[in-house]
């Protein structure tokens, strides 16, 4: 694979694509499962240079219990009324085998940065889309997402996202 071989303006789709974290919580005994509904993003790939944003709508956070929910909109976690989005905004990117890429990201979450290295699956779906698949784990606390109602969550939580981006004219 050669990042030229991607040239062009790329568009996310949002119907086929997925965010899910994964927390433990009463103490590791338990893990909530979350998923981020509302997504949008682009990307350009010019020559050797890829670059691109994400951008989740904090706000559409689902565990399935409305409660929940609730709560991760609050300040105690996502606090979405003062930061309404999170945002991935990739660097850079290189090929670093025939179906693989390590991207460089900037991680935006309530005001906090963080800068990764994301090695992402690229699967090659036909029609002019793509899939760019990865997952890490983050320490959530170092982005300021940090309720914690006596002790009960570690501060490791694990992301998954399957990304599908269709080539523009």
């Amino acid at each position: 694979m050669d990042l030229q071989d991607w040239a062009g303006r790329w568009r996310l789709d949002a119907e086929r694509t997925t965010i899910t974290t994964h927390s433990p919580t009463f103490w590791g005994f338990v893990h909530v499962k979350s998923e981020f509904d509302a997504v949008d993003g682009d990307a350009q790939v010019d020559g050797d240079k890829l670059t691109g944003t994400l951008r989740i709508d904090a706000a559409s956070v689902r565990t399935g219990i409305k409660r929940r929910d609730a709560h991760l909109r609050s300040p105690d976690f996502f606090d979405v009324e003062a930061f309404p989005t999170v945002e991935i905004v990739a660097e850079s990117g290189e090929v670093t085998s025939p179906s693989w890429v390590t991207l460089h990201v900037r991680l935006t979450v309530k005001g906090h940065e963080s800068e990764l290295d994301l090695p992402v699956h690229v699967r090659n779906l036909g029609g002019g889309a793509v899939q760019l698949s990865t997952t890490a784990t983050l320490n959530r606390r170092n982005l300021g997402v940090d309720g914690n109602l006596m002790g009960m969550m570690g501060d490791a939580a694990g992301v998954e996202a399957a990304a599908v981006f269709v080539r523009q004219p």
